[in-house]
């Protein structure tokens, strides 16, 4: 397909996965970059991995989701004496008849929600993340699939950080974006507190089928992307790791620069953006939009940056201005 006929075809699949983002929007005030990159990561099959104090609507917005796409939705709530067969399942023995029985656990669901994963030990964290990994969890001898689509968002919280149980830096290079969450505007606020009083109705529709949301990932790989916006991209991940051969005097401050996990998922979710908003080709604005969420996690801090009080998203602002746009 040429450009302009995936361009029409973008732009007739986009209107159905634009509905999602209206009926969420019925439910949550403001949070729109969470909204944008929900959808981005159910379009792309990468996990997201969430940073945003209690009380930021953050539950609400993933079950809403869930059921605009007409899919099953779970939360699990980790805490420290969470075991691995809490989330995958066990074999149950029936002593009517002797055997053994599968009991599936909370993963067997569409969309996860894994609240306060750095609260559970890393046995279970591990468990979680494999499944992700993987799509499939083996409980005793039995493998099974997990069900399609299959997202998960897993959240921590900032500030309380005692009894926690940090995730590994290679395991969290497995979620596809961090994304962090911020305050609502005081214009939402005050919007939210309307809502609240005067009982808006919350019944979700379901607008999008799982056939259109496959169909929609289909799509998204047709998308035309020009071969210097990949350089572009690795470029971008490569002056995280080599600062100095790019010019950049960030190399005292990162101790370890990105995967290329980063890479490959910063491509497919430019891809996406550039799906949402109807084109059926990549621009620089798609790859630079995407950026922050795809390396936040992925750029490891040396002592001196932290001494200094400098974060990744510093260093991430200094990569997209300094590294030259095609």
């Amino acid at each position: 397909m040429d450009i302009k006929e995936i361009t029409h075809q973008v732009e007739k699949e986009s209107v159905s996965l634009r509905q999602i983002i209206a009926e969420i929007e019925k439910t949550i005030v403001g949070q729109t970059a969470l909204i944008n990159r929900m959808l981005i990561g159910l379009l792309c099959e990468g996990h997201l991995l969430l940073e945003g104090l209690p009380g930021l609507a953050k539950t609400t917005a993933v079950k809403v989701m869930a059921q605009a796409i007409d899919t099953s939705f779970k939360r699990i709530q980790f805490t420290p004496d969470l075991l691995p067969a809490d989330i995958i399942g066990t074999q149950i023995y029936r002593p009517d008849n002797g055997t053994f029985e599968v009991s599936k656990g909370p993963i067997f669901n569409n969309i996860i929600l894994a609240d306060e994963i750095n609260r559970a030990p890393a046995k279970v964290q591990s468990a979680l993340l494999e499944a992700m990994q993987e799509h499939q969890v083996t409980i005793r001898d039995k493998t099974f699939k997990l069900d399609d689509p299959f997202l998960v968002m897993a959240t921590q919280n900032p500030i309380e950080q005692e009894g926690t149980y940090p995730l590994p830096e290679a395991q969290i290079d497995r979620f596809m974006m961090k994304i962090k969450m911020d305050y609502p505007s005081a214009e939402e606020e005050k919007e939210i507190i309307k809502r609240i009083r005067e009982g808006v109705d919350n019944d979700t529709a379901s607008v999008v089928s799982v056939s259109a949301l496959k169909s929609a990932r289909e799509t998204l790989h047709e998308i035309h992307m020009e071969d210097k916006l990949v350089d572009y991209i690795v470029r971008l991940t490569q002056a995280t790791r080599k600062p100095d051969e790019f010019g950049l005097d960030i190399g005292p401050m990162v101790s370890y620069g990105a995967s290329p996990r980063a890479s490959i998922w910063l491509e497919v979710a430019a891809r996406a953006q550039a799906f949402l908003n109807g084109r059926g080709y990549v621009t620089p604005q798609d790859v630079k939009s995407m950026a922050p969420e795809v390396f936040r996690h992925r750029i490891i801090l040396s002592y001196e940056a932290e001494a200094e009080g400098r974060t990744t998203d510093h260093i991430i602002d200094e990569l997209l201005e300094r590294i030259e746009v095609p």
